[in-house]
């Protein structure tokens, strides 16, 4: 193994670490704090065991994409474009929330269930759809990895692969293997409960995020108002149950949580200093770019891709961006790629994007300028934007 590739393989490991500090691994966080919390009473033998059993689950998925990418040239994130796949993850996801809810483990066949199945199922399941979880968008170091990835043989673009699974679960199997380093946490309680009970409505919000992309575009924002309602009613009974200040002081911020969520996605906060122009950049319409006359921000997104959601509600909704675009005359273009496109898979290709999200800036020629990938702040995309305009002024 050529130094260049050690260090790649350090970097995928690094990049795997940080993609647990994203807002895209958020809906797995229950389970891998249920894994971690599930072991953590249990014999040092049972806790390697499951350590062990929760890195191959994600070690596993991450070699099989590995293999898919250098077979089938697959992207990062593809994925999410299956249909099929959605639907099966939602499914997953609220039957997980319901387990959430009831406190109990996964269901296991009469064979399994006699052989303590639920000990090597569950975190191995954990650790396999934690993973899945982390793939519908890139984070720090991850686009630099991937584009190394694809010049390499088979072999070498597995090894990475391994590496991000690697990373990804680090901080999990340390917690399960050293239970220790929770003690500084408050004794569990009435307060825990209430934290546990939250991650099931965590979980059912996962599960309708991923399930939009596949359901009529009406049924959204009543599913997701009913969600909202379902979850500050649990808050109140919470409340009224029970006399602990810690328990309470929990629901509070649940429910505080809720309530944040709910104003971000409604949009109620925006004003015209803070809403940006978007058009769509359908495959027909790739050709014209070049004879814009003006520069352009290009937006890769989907409504799969969670990152890309939290840039819109934050970064492209910042006064600073707004007042740029509209200062150096740049128009602002979409492209979805919720479903499968050739056309515009290719034009994220050719810009260097191995992944989502991912934005370009492009001058009155057309020609690209900067790119920004996975999460970025107000002040690059401003400082891009800037540069860009520049050029066309030149």
């Amino acid at each position: 193994m050529d130094s260049l590739l050690i260090l790649e393989t350090l970097l995928a490991a690094g990049a795997g670490l940080l993609l647990n500090l994203t807002p895209c691994v958020l809906p797995a966080v229950p389970l891998k704090v249920r894994a971690v919390l599930r072991e953590a009473g249990e014999r040092k033998a049972v806790r390697l065991a499951s350590a062990a059993l929760f890195t191959a689950g994600s070690v596993l998925f991450f070699a099989a994409l590995g293999l898919a990418t250098a077979l089938l040239q697959w992207r990062w994130g593809v994925l999410f474009q299956s249909r099929p796949l959605l639907i099966a993850l939602s499914v997953l996801l609220a039957a997980l929330a319901i387990m959430n809810f009831s406190g109990r483990s996964l269901p296991l066949p009469n064979a399994l269930a006699t052989l303590r199945g639920g000990r090597l199922l569950e975190p191995f399941l954990s650790g396999l759809v934690s993973a899945l979880l982390s793939t519908p968008c890139t984070g720090p170091l991850l686009g630099g990895v991937l584009v190394f990835a694809l010049t390499q043989p088979l072999a070498n673009i597995v090894a990475i692969f391994v590496a991000i699974g690697l990373g990804l679960a680090a901080p999990y199997v340390v917690l399960i293997l050293r239970p220790s380093l929770l003690k500084r946490l408050p004794r569990a309680g009435a307060w825990s409960e209430v934290i546990q009970q939250s991650f099931g409505w965590l979980l059912l919000a996962a599960a309708l995020f991923y399930a939009q992309s596949v359901l009529p575009a009406t049924w959204g924002t009543p599913l997701w108002a009913a969600l909202f309602v379902a979850v500050l009613t649990w808050v109140a009974v919470a409340l009224w149950r029970t006399t602990d200040r810690g328990a309470r002081t929990a629901a509070l911020l649940v429910g505080a949580t809720a309530i944040t969520f709910a104003y971000l996605g409604s949009g109620l906060g925006q004003s015209a200093g803070t809403t940006i122009a978007w058009q769509p950049l359908r495959a027909a319409d790739v050709v014209t770019l070049p004879t814009l006359g003006r520069p352009a921000l290009v937006e890769f997104t989907a409504q799969w891709c969670i990152n890309c959601k939290v840039l819109e509600k934050t970064v492209y909704e910042d006064r600073g961006v707004v007042a740029a675009l509209r200062r150096t005359g740049t128009v602002a273009l979409r492209v979805d790629l919720t479903h499968p496109n050739p056309t515009l898979e290719r034009l994220l290709a050719s810009y260097g994007g191995v992944g989502l999200p991912f934005a370009v800036v492009l001058d009155g020629k057309g020609q690209k300028t900067q790119t920004l990938s996975g999460l970025f702040t107000s002040a690059s995309l401003v400082q891009a934007i800037n540069k860009a305009g520049l050029r066309g002024n030149s």
